[in-house]
């Protein structure tokens, strides 16, 4: 202590200007204050860091421990798996809590099973109707030990809806040209059967059996005119004339026209439309076409007697995108069901195709149709049936279409 005071006085006034002047008495800068919105790099690297980067991803991720509970969940995880939101789900096992989402727990119950795990996979969810892409990898510690096993996913349900779009818009393109000639060709020929028909009828009425034969010929014709006319409108390009429709006119009109199309009988409709449903911007005229076409189908289907249920209600858009690029808009859905014996099993992959019927005088373009224009207006539609259990046709439509769908 002697000493210290002994150096420090020895100092001259001098020597500790010129020692300030060199900066030797400056704060060093480890020691300055840092601004609070600048991490220090201990933060970066600590847990909550990491915490805040897989919380805040949007991609679904999901973690395991090798015992099967869940160890970290994320806020698209829940989104996309549809859980309910702030559940108490970490340390639960996995299988409790995606019971509603056997394909999820199937796969994770397999990442222990192999070291080949699926990388770029793909899966529907039967409980939400979506289409995930995702990869699963295991989880190993300091010593190389799997602790567990994380399953990284993403919704691609818009996705598959674009590239089914685009492929159908393909195989129109290819078919529109020849089926417009080939359509063209046969209208004329048609034309003059019927007319030709109807002059032999005014001049034969005294011959009973040669006017039934002429009014068959006549009938015949009309019917394969209105297919050529189908497949004319089939191929024909969809240009929208976007206006503010009511779904309630819509629907009414839709009704009476489906009549003209098929008979009703005694066919029942129930018609609900949930008071928040907006108007609709679209073509008016292309959705009659495509709920009456939906009904009357359901009219054959039924057969004269039955009951036909639909209802409208309103999906609020979402803030926040869950696995796409841009948010999902608001959104209307109609539902049409019928009591009717169903589709069966077989037929529901190719009930949309053109040319695909499984009646006798169908020309299969009915649902294509209705396919096609869900398409112009940026919706999707989708088909639920079961032998003897009816039909459901559930059409979803955004209450603003796209600038693509207004040809922008």
């Amino acid at each position: 202590m002697y000493m210290a005071r002994q150096t420090t006085s020895a100092i001259s006034t001098d020597q500790l200007d010129r020692v300030a002047r060199n900066g030797a008495l400056r704060p060093r800068v480890a020691e300055m204050p840092r601004p609070a919105e600048v991490p220090r790099p201990e933060d970066l690297l600590g847990d909550r860091f990491f915490r805040h980067l897989v919380f805040n991803l949007r991609t679904g991720v999901l973690a395991i421990t090798r015992d099967g509970r869940v160890a970290a969940m994320n806020s698209m995880a829940y989104r996309v798996l549809a859980l309910p939101a702030g559940g108490d789900y970490i340390g639960r096992p996995f299988s409790e809590i995606l019971a509603d989402v056997p394909e999820v727990v199937r796969v994770l119950q397999q990442a222990f099973d192999c070291s080949d795990l699926p990388n770029r996979a793909e899966m529907r969810l039967r409980k939400t109707g979506r289409a995930m892409g995702y990869t699963l990898s295991h989880i190993h510690d300091d010593d190389g030990r799997m602790v567990g096993a994380t399953l990284f996913f993403k919704d691609l349900t818009r996705v598959e809806q674009m590239e089914e779009r685009e492929r159908l818009r393909d195989r129109l393109a290819a078919l529109g040209e020849m089926a417009a000639a080939i359509a063209h060709e046969v209208k004329n020929p048609l034309a003059s059967i019927e007319v030709m028909a109807g002059v032999l009828k005014r001049q034969m009425t005294d011959r009973e059996e040669a006017l039934e034969t002429l009014n068959d010929i006549i009938k015949e014709a009309k019917m394969a005119n209105a297919i050529v006319v189908e497949v004319l409108e089939f191929v024909r390009p969809i240009q929208l004339q976007v206006e503010r429709a009511s779904l309630d006119e819509v629907l009414k009109d839709s009704i009476t026209l489906a009549e003209g199309k098929m008979r009703r009988g005694a066919v029942s409709i129930d018609t609900v439309i949930e008071p928040d449903v907006p108007e609709l911007l679209a073509d008016p005229h292309q959705l009659r076409q495509l709920y009456s076409n939906l009904l009357a189908n359901a009219f054959e289907a039924l057969g004269g007697e039955g009951h036909v249920d639909i209802r409208a209600w309103l999906l609020p858009g979402e803030e926040e995108p869950v696995g796409s690029t841009d948010p999902q808009p608001p959104q209307v859905v109609v539902e049409v069901r019928d009591s009717g014996p169903g589709i069966a099993p077989d037929d529901m992959e190719r009930i949309f195709s053109p040319f695909f019927s499984t009646k006798p005088q169908g020309t299969g373009l009915g649902l294509a149709i209705v396919r096609k224009v869900v398409d112009a207006h940026d919706g999707h539609i989708d088909a639920i049936s079961a032998r003897g259990r009816g039909a459901t046709f559930r059409v979803t439509l955004p209450v603003v279409p796209s600038e693509r769908s207004l040809g922008r």
